[in-house]
């Protein structure tokens, strides 16, 4: 099938295709550049797979590889503890202030006897007057593809993909049905008695690859899996109910999850490799945010999803670009997906748009061992509320109660908006967050807390102060 006809294919099973006249004219032109695959899981924990110690529950015999074959982050962090920021963060390469995505659906989340403040107001679709990664690539001759959860809007080409499989507002598949057929998905083919989700949406991944392997495509592959409903496959279920659990991993329904996910990343890289493409493809693997405490545990970080404790937001990061990329070799550098945006630019040699701002910085000179990142804070900010507390927040009503983080070098501070609140950990010393030193060192907290407020001015992030009238002391 050549280009054209699988436009033309494209629209009628992916749903609509956005093409520009930019894009018709150089996708043959550029065939040099590398081809890019950004392979974002949904809601996967930093300690559900094997790459950051020993884990004999869940087993990701293709993630193992992979590690083999890249570079490991050991210390590599979401931009938000939720879905929907994450993604907004990763697509645009700004940090939340900017884009106002905090969280998904209402900021005020929880009951309001129970929130002190009026949350600021959140935004449900990413503006159209960003500029997202790929339609910066779109335009320099790359065919973009997205695969599976968009969660930013109805419709992800109408932000620079030219197909678009499975992707729509949803957060998971269970508004339509779930991951056995009918999913009843508004723009996707209806599945065949026996089919999993992940499993058909990475069929067309790989049509996808095939189709456009003679000129440099971009794929955002985030497959839905693992995020709830559980619904994992009913022979590796019984496969994992007969293995014995590890400490906070003993859910075989995620574990089942876990497994078809690392399958299907496994076919992917099989795929490429036998196109020929696997040396010219730039691949990132990584997670939106962190695993969700209910049923998989992220010890010895803290908490987990929704929570800006360490479990909520560092997450699993391998990069692979062979001869380039040291295969097998760790990095200890705290990075964030902001740095994504730039890093792919800098692969693909393009230029950042002159009126294009980026929050990140391209991790080349890690990735190649030719110098290093300047020390730099990282900063989250959530002026929202978060239901669904659990024994390692603060309390049991809320995984997140509005407030911002810094982490520079190894400090990280959290503010609370409440009642002002400030906890201060050495993660170097103190990794799962036990031991709040704000008492024993209050200069170090006066100046994490200070460059953090200097921050949310620069930036403009709103911090709510109106009490809630409904709130119960």
């Amino acid at each position: 099938m050549n280009r054209r006809e699988f436009i033309k294919k494209s629209g009628q099973v992916f749903g609509a295709v956005a093409t520009s006249a930019g894009f018709l004219n150089s996708c043959f032109s550029n065939q040099e550049q590398p081809n890019i695959i950004l392979i974002n899981i949904d809601d996967l924990g930093w300690a559900d797979v094997g790459i950051h110690g020993p884990n004999d529950y869940y087993e990701t015999p293709n993630i193992d590889q992979l590690a083999r074959e890249g570079m490991v982050f050991s210390q590599a962090y979401a931009s938000a503890a939720n879905c929907a920021p994450s993604r907004a963060c990763l697509m645009t390469g700004l940090n939340t202030p900017r884009h106002g995505i905090y969280t998904v659906g209402t900021s005020a989340r929880g009951k309001a006897k129970d929130r002190k403040l009026i949350p600021t107001k959140n935004i449900v679709t990413l503006d159209k007057k960003f500029s997202t990664l790929p339609e910066v690539l779109q335009t320099e001759g790359y065919k973009c593809c997205h695969a599976g959860k968009w969660h930013l809007s109805d419709d992800p080409c109408e932000y620079g993909f030219d197909a678009n499989i499975a992707g729509c507002h949803w957060g998971n598949p269970s508004p339509g049905g779930g991951y056995f057929p009918e999913w009843n998905f508004p723009n996707f083919p209806e599945g065949k008695n026996g089919e999993y989700l992940t499993d058909k949406i990475t069929d067309y991944v790989l049509k996808f690859v095939e189709d456009n392997q003679d000129s440099p495509f971009f794929i955002n592959y985030a497959p839905y899996i693992v995020h709830s409903p559980l619904q994992g496959k009913e022979e590796l279920i019984d496969k994992y109910s007969q293995k014995e659990n590890t400490k906070g991993h003993n859910d075989p329904r995620y574990a089942a999850m876990v497994e078809t996910m690392d399958r299907n990343v496994g076919r992917l890289l099989k795929h490429l490799n036998n196109l020929g493409l696997e040396k010219n493809t730039f691949l990132i693997f990584t997670s939106d945010n962190g695993g969700v405490y209910r049923w998989t545990k992220q010890w010895p970080l803290r908490a987990g999803k929704g929570s800006y404790y360490e479990g909520g937001i560092r997450e699993p990061l391998i990069i692979r670009w062979p001869e380039k990329v040291e295969a097998g070799s760790k990095i200890d550098v705290p990075v964030t997906n902001l740095d994504f945006y730039p890093t792919i630019l800098e692969v693909c040699g393009i230029k950042k748009p002159a009126n294009k701002r980026l929050d990140g910085k391209s991790l080349m000179p890690i990735l190649t061992q030719s110098g290093s990142l300047p020390k730099r804070p990282l900063f989250w900010h959530f002026p929202i509320y978060l239901q669904g507390g659990n024994q390692e927040t603060r309390d049991v009503k809320f995984r997140t109660r509005p407030g911002s983080v810094i982490r520079y070098g190894d400090w990280k501070l959290h503010e609370y908006f409440e009642d002002g609140d400030l906890e201060l950990y050495n993660l170097k010393e103190d990794i799962g967050e036990q031991n709040n030193l704000v008492d024993k060192y209050p200069e170090k907290a006066k100046q994490l807390h200070n460059r953090l407020k200097k921050w949310r001015q620069k930036v403009n992030a709103p911090v709510p102060k109106k009490l809630n009238p409904k709130y119960e002391t």
